[in-house]
């Protein structure tokens, strides 16, 4: 089983999780509101299935039902503002002849005062008749925004989404229909675009709906100058270098989505405002301000994860996020694994480790990291002892291309099947993704491509080698709010240069683990082959290729199941042409959505089962598996 959670500590404080009261001063019933005169009530809803949940959604009186009124005057009120609640609910839906009663007993909600008897516990009884579905006769806008491609991507017609003769007649189709074109026009450059009219005239012996927006695209507009204030801690000309909106080009709202983003990945802000000014200089300049409020500079953070293969591991971090004024980062991190699997401290695994960053280095988009981690690491196939530095950069080159390029100093030992072996490598370490999942933790639709590769000289053999991987994952959603999703993941990797004998096993390729194939040990499928006493053992292959494939349904609002298939292999040669054994792992999973990602468990057995192998392992994290 894999348990996986971290945190940053927060303020001492009250903390409540999950309705667990953990910490500080609990609230006391003096700090709950009071209703005055409570009236308890019920409510029952009669209208046709197909909008019974629009009309449940939208009245007050039904979601409330289980909080006492407070007194007549409130039922009442609350009766007479579910008439436009539950109407407006319908509009948008596209239902425009509704008839709405709400009754106590005989009487008309809207007909009652406050002098009118109520029984003790009175039942409300709200009857919809929705009549038909009317549809757009005319939709029109007028100053719409040419049909042109933009960022390499064309326009959306109003037509995608439902705004168009023929179409169900939802007041939410106009909504979306006027932010599209309000939207496009800002994306050629007119920030100030707006809708100035809407003009909506609902036919009923027809029951058709005449729709027209009028738009007022107003200039192309530039930057103007960009300042920043909120922050005592950081330099003001960095946080507007960091912005890179340059003074007189044109306006583009994703440059300003990706000034916030910018600003929002230095960590060192609790909150980021860029605010367009309304006004506008004689030659389309806009000055843009930036208002940001600063972080703690230092934080703590903690984790835990939990195997039944790999047994209890815990993690800690310390973070300094504003060295020097402009956003540098140093962190320390350290973390033990292996608890309970063993009771031998030489079995554990250790890491610790210290990394700087500075952000906004030739480029705002570009950063600069050094690092220095020192590990002990003891797995099926072999024990390492090493210590690890690297200095270089990272780029973000769009909002989806990103790269990588890092120097790398490693001196190591290891002891396996092969005896006691030290390695001193140099390297390079490159890197590439191209992202355009729609989302990082819990993908529906889209993409992700990734690559790397390490050549490299270790120094104790006189070799020259290169490792290099790719990797392509795929989603694919289905129904209007994707709760049926196919997943997959295909990575291929290989290596060229020295023999297994005379490279370090954590440069060759195994399998197995919560991330690669599930049901087998981390790092335990590799590749049958002969040690200098002529014995057979298993070794890191030079070529790997595995995959994994799911299918995830969403149910009941919040949760989740998902049924999935992982399978690779590890080979001997760097072509994938030798013989290997093909390992699969398969299973079921449960998830439970919440805002920060899916909480996953997994449960896979190996269906070829070696002697060494566990008969099933259970894994559970944040985040989907891939």
């Amino acid at each position: 089983m894999l348990l996986s959670a971290s945190f940053a500590a927060p303020p001492a404080a009250a903390f409540d999780l999950f309705g667990i009261h953990l910490w500080g001063e609990r609230k006391s019933d003096e700090d709950v509101l009071e209703i005055a005169d409570p009236l308890t009530y019920s409510a029952e809803i009669r209208a046709p299935e197909d909008v019974k949940k629009t009309v449940e959604n939208a009245s007050s009186l039904w979601t409330n039902q289980e909080t006492p009124a407070a007194g007549k005057a409130g039922l009442l009120s609350k009766g007479r503002g579910d008439y436009r609640r539950i109407l407006g609910a319908l509009y948008t839906e596209g239902y425009f002849g509704a008839g709405v009663s709400i009754r106590l007993g005989s009487a008309e909600v809207a007909d009652l005062t406050l002098a009118s008897e109520l029984p003790p516990e009175p039942k409300v009884i709200i009857t919809v008749e929705p009549g038909n579905r009317f549809r757009f006769g005319r939709a029109e806008i007028v100053n719409a925004p040419p049909q042109v491609v933009v960022n390499n991507e064309e326009f959306d017609t109003p037509a995608s989404v439902g705004y168009a003769p023929g179409e169900e007649a939802k007041t939410s189709a106009i909504d979306a229909a006027s932010k599209q074109a309000v939207g496009q026009w800002r994306q050629l450059g007119r920030a100030k675009a707006r809708e100035s009219g809407r003009d909506v005239i609902a036919n009923h012996p027809r029951q058709t709906l005449d729709s027209t927006l009028t738009l007022e695209p107003g200039p192309v507009v530039r930057y103007g100058t960009v300042t920043a204030q909120g922050s005592e801690r950081i330099d003001h000309d960095f946080i507007t270098y960091m912005a890179d909106l340059p003074r007189g080009e044109v306006y583009d709202p994703e440059e300003v989505a990706d000034a916030r983003d910018r600003l929002s990945q230095l960590g060192a802000f609790d909150s980021i405002r860029l605010n367009e000014s309304d006004l506008l200089s004689n030659d389309g300049l806009m000055p843009i301000g930036i208002t940001v409020e600063d972080r703690k500079r230092r934080g703590i953070g903690f984790g835990g994860t939990y195997s039944t293969i790999d047994g209890l591991g815990l993690s800690a971090y310390w973070l300094h996020r504003n060295l020097f004024g402009r956003a540098e980062r140093l962190r320390f991190d350290a973390s033990i694994e292996g608890l309970i699997s063993s009771s031998s401290w030489k079995d554990y695994n250790y890491n610790f480790g210290a990394t700087f960053t500075k952000p906004g280095v030739f480029t705002p988009d570009t950063n600069f990291t050094t690092s220095l981690v020192a590990s002990q690491l003891d797995y099926d196939t072999y024990r390492q002892t090493s210590i690890t530095g690297q200095a270089g950069f990272s780029r973000q080159f769009t909002r989806s291309l990103s790269g990588e390029l890092y120097g790398q100093i490693s001196k190591a030992r290891y002891e396996d099947d092969f005896g006691k072996r030290n390695f001193f490598t140099f390297g390079l370490i490159g890197r590439g993704a191209y992202d355009r999942r729609d989302n990082e933790f819990n993908a529906t639709r889209g993409y992700y491509l990734a690559a790397e590769l390490l050549p490299y000289y270790e120094a104790d053999y006189g070799n020259f080698a290169a490792r290099g991987t790719l990797e392509g994952r795929a989603y694919h959603g289905f129904g209007e709010e994707k709760d049926v999703v196919i997943a997959g993941r295909l990575k291929v990797g290989s290596f060229v240069g020295s023999s297994v004998e005379e490279t370090p096993p954590d440069i060759l390729f195994f399998a197995g683990g919560g991330g690669s194939i599930r049901g087998y040990a981390y790092r335990s499928i590799g590749v049958d082959t002969v040690n200098s006493d002529g014995e057979t053992v298993v070794a890191g292959g030079k070529s790997l290729a595995e995959g994994s494939a799911e299918l995830r349904w969403r149910f009941a609002g919040n949760f989740g199941a998902v049924g999935f298939v992982d399978a690779g292999f590890v080979n001997a040669g760097s072509d994938f042409m030798d013989d290997s054994d093909l390992r699969i792992g398969t299973g079921l999973g449960a998830r439970y959505y919440t805002s920060f990602g899916p909480l996953r468990l997994d449960v896979a057995v190996p269906l070829d089962k070696r002697p060494e192998d566990d008969a099933f392992g259970v894994y559970i994290g944040i985040g989907q598996a891939f």
